[in-house]
């Protein structure tokens, strides 16, 4: 099972200039404003604060990179779906991510999140497309599950697996960074994408 020795911020990047050099694996983790992202980088590397936890939504407008046991990168992508940001910031967004997924060779896949509670909304099916455009291998973890009683689980990942156009629900991950929720699956399904090259634990590539 993969064990985090280290886990440490690199730098913010808005640009790929700032990328850090592309010698190492890397893993994205995307979803919407408050979905968990930052609640599910910490609970991966179990640090209480490695990623801000932002009370405000939107928060985060820069690609940040974070080194994992000095041997591949974890990306956290600046949220999306936030209703008070400028139609000049959404545009931004998009670019920024379209110039990332296009430009980054040593990206292994992405981590989409959706919050279990929800259908998945326009943005994040617009988000599952421009991953499959550009032929990014995805896992699809649906937080928050602790809000949601075990028995019921079903019925919300057949719902999400529904709309986002997937075969099979029980490809999704339920998660949740209060009570550990799919971590260890979460930690299995990483393990095969950066160090063995798997497609295992891939819903669509």
């Amino acid at each position: 099972m993969l064990t985090i020795r280290k886990a440490e911020y690199i730098i913010s990047a808005v640009k790929p200039e700032q990328y850090p050099e592309a010698t190492r694996p890397e893993l994205a983790v995307a979803g919407r404003s408050n979905v968990g992202k930052s609640s599910l980088i910490n609970k991966f590397v179990n640090r209480k604060n490695l990623a801000k936890v932002g009370k405000t939504p939107g928060m985060t407008q820069c690609i940040n990179f974070y080194n994992i046991n000095d041997e591949w990168y974890l990306v956290d992508l600046p949220g999306y779906g936030y209703a008070k940001v400028s139609e000049k910031t959404r545009i931004n967004w998009g670019k920024m991510m379209q110039t990332y997924f296009r430009q980054r060779e040593n990206l292994k896949g992405v981590i989409q999140l959706v919050d279990i509670r929800h259908k998945p909304t326009a943005d994040d099916q617009l988000m599952v497309k421009m991953l499959m455009e550009n032929n990014i291998p995805a896992l699809l973890v649906a937080t928050k599950a602790d809000k949601i009683s075990r028995g019921q689980r079903p019925k919300y990942l057949k719902q999400i697996a529904e709309t986002l156009g997937l075969e099979d629900w029980k490809m999704i991950i339920p998660f949740s960074s209060l009570d550990g929720t799919g971590l260890e699956e979460l930690k299995e399904s990483i393990e095969h994408i950066i160090y063995d090259n798997s497609q295992k634990a891939v819903i669509f590539s």
